[in-house]
């Protein structure tokens, strides 16, 4: 039986959204969630608008912020979207001992996203996406079976 999740507000699986409210630290700086991280790392080369996202009040400014196009985004965005969600979620997942737990207790269920929107990141309004972050979260699983947090 799949699991599904989108808002951080559904419990227990909410929490596996870029927008729940749990902070990291990735090469020596906060981030108050991995959506801040990642957002901001479209803009590498924008320490302004890096800044912007990075420290937005809220997940949603930061999330509305990096898809500004008015912004200019990283070249090699395509390329290495998924490691900076790769590396946002082990950062993520290894800072937080219960989320880790969760996650494993999942067994090897499916994980998806499920948001209407989104058919990369999720599985969109048909069912048809990629739903990449749910992959994502299924390989981290794995990893913490053979190899504990750091």
């Amino acid at each position: 039986m799949p699991i599904y999740f989108y808002s951080e507000r559904e419990q227990p699986y909410g929490v596996f959204s870029n927008f729940s409210p749990h902070g990291f630290i990735v090469d020596g700086r906060y981030y108050p969630t991995s959506e801040h991280y990642f957002q901001a790392q479209k803009f590498v080369d924008s320490p302004d608008d890096y800044e912007a996202i990075a420290t937005a009040r809220k997940p949603k400014i930061a999330a509305d912020r990096g898809r500004e196009r008015s912004r200019p985004l990283r070249s090699d965005w395509n390329a290495v979207k998924d490691d900076v969600m790769r590396i946002a979620l082990r950062a993520k997942f290894d800072a937080h001992t219960e989320l880790r737990e969760l996650l494993l207790s999942t067994g090897t269920e499916t994980l998806i996203e499920k948001t209407s929107t989104d058919y990369y990141w999720g599985c969109g309004t048909d069912g048809t996406g990629k739903n990449r972050l749910g992959e994502l979260l299924e390989k981290l699983r794995e990893t913490y079976r053979v190899e504990p947090a750091v």
